[in-house]
């Protein structure tokens, strides 16, 4: 059932707690390599303190160990960059519904913003129902949204026990503008794709996208196959893979999958390989399953782009997740660039194409493709769990649309 958003909400005089993906990437130094988990939050943000509310961030950074503050995973380098977004001051608290965040929430004007420290300093967090954790969340706010896509499929307390709470308090539980588009996007994509459906999955392993194959070959008319899971399904069909990364005990769910697929896993008929991992390695293009002993598949091969290409431009609906070799280190990034050409064309062309975050996301960005397409997602994992069908307790609890 459709959710109520942040437009639902009256905020003027209220305090707002915003559930946010805040987990950018930073470099060594700490600065944020890449803002647009925060830049996709803005719409959400502004809609509460442009109406006079005061909105009051959440988010967790990195994967610290719940045992109290650790610089390398502070919010603060986000706060400073959010305050430069919003052309407004952002206040940091030093703890995550603690004495600070009380302290700090109830000086915050109307139009102010906070950010508390990463929720995951707080055990907690990760526990999902700590009472008094939940309690200094749920204390700060009058209303809760959840705008933290990349996060849905986890019951973590800021997603889960901190809405359920505030709505057996009467406080509204709604989702932010991101997390709508998110959701209307893929499941528009799933429920009611434009024909011909394809969808393109890469990434290391077949056993990771094994959900997500099973529920795409009822769907798709094409599953388009790159990156090294390829391989795999090469071994199974007798193909030569070199040292190449495959998975040797799931070459019978491979070969069940090709069996279940009736021809729809379209794999790639031309690789290109080579004998080291490193851009002075010698390269060669091969036959798909022909790669030579001691070199490895690093991409998809240049026939199989073209092909790749065509099926992808002439599609009413693209669904895209995992690249197709090592798009970080030229040349191994070409079959990923076409790809991601041809999705630009095709969404040029009318077809609704939707990039499934994470290394994709990171590739039609890097490529300067991100403005060509129809979505890009911020959320890599929430975004596979969609394809494969599944709900997510985190939107089910929020006020549903009247």
């Amino acid at each position: 059932m459709p959710k109520q958003t942040v437009a639902h909400l009256d905020p003027a005089g209220q305090a707002v707690l915003v559930r946010v993906d805040f987990n950018v990437p930073q470099d060594d130094a700490g600065a944020i390599t890449d803002d647009r988990r925060i830049r996709m939050a803005l719409p959400t943000i502004e809609s509460i303190v442009d109406r006079g509310g005061r909105a009051i961030l959440m988010s967790h950074l990195g994967r610290p160990a719940g045992r109290g503050f650790e610089v390398a995973f502070s919010l603060a380098p986000v706060a400073r960059r959010l305050g430069e977004l919003l052309g407004r001051p952002v206040v940091l608290a030093s703890d995550t519904g603690g004495p600070d965040s009380r302290a700090k929430a109830a000086a915050l004007p109307a139009g102010g913003v906070l950010v508390l420290e990463n929720v995951r300093f707080n055990k907690g967090e990760k526990k999902g129902d700590d009472a008094d954790y939940v309690a200094g969340l749920t204390g700060l706010a009058d209303a809760y949204v959840n705008d933290a896509f990349g996060t849905c499929h986890r019951t973590e307390a800021s997603m889960h026990a901190v809405p359920v709470t505030m709505k057996k308090q009467g406080k509204p539980a709604v989702s932010g503008f991101l997390v709508e588009k998110e959701i209307r996007y893929l499941a528009d994509a799933i429920g009611t794709p434009k024909r011909p459906f394809v969808a393109i999955l890469g990434g290391k392993k077949v056993s990771d996208k094994i959900a997500v194959i099973e529920n795409l070959i009822a769907l798709c008319d094409q599953i388009l196959i790159g990156g090294a899971m390829a391989y795999t399904f090469s071994l199974a069909q007798g193909g030569r893979t070199g040292k190449s990364l495959v998975e040797p005990d799931k070459l019978e769910l491979a070969k069940d999958l090709l069996a279940r697929a009736g021809g729809k896993i379209v794999l790639p008929v031309d690789t290109h390989c080579a004998d080291d991992f490193s851009a002075a390695a010698t390269k060669r293009v091969v036959q798909a399953g022909s790669i030579p002993d001691g070199f490895e598949g690093l991409d998809i091969g240049p026939e199989t782009a073209r092909r790749y290409g065509e099926l992808i431009r002439s599609a009413g609906t693209v669904v895209w997740n995992g690249p197709m070799g090592v798009f970080e280190m030229p040349p191994f990034d070409a079959g990923t660039q076409a790809v991601a050409a041809a999705v630009a064309e095709a969404t040029t062309r009318g077809a609704v194409t939707i990039i499934g975050g994470g290394d994709s996301a990171a590739a039609v960005e890097q490529l300067g493709y991100a403005d060509q397409v129809s979505h890009v997602s911020t959320g890599g994992g929430a975004s596979l769990e969609m394809l494969e069908g599944k709900d997510f307790e985190t939107v089910a609890v929020l006020d549903d649309a009247r």
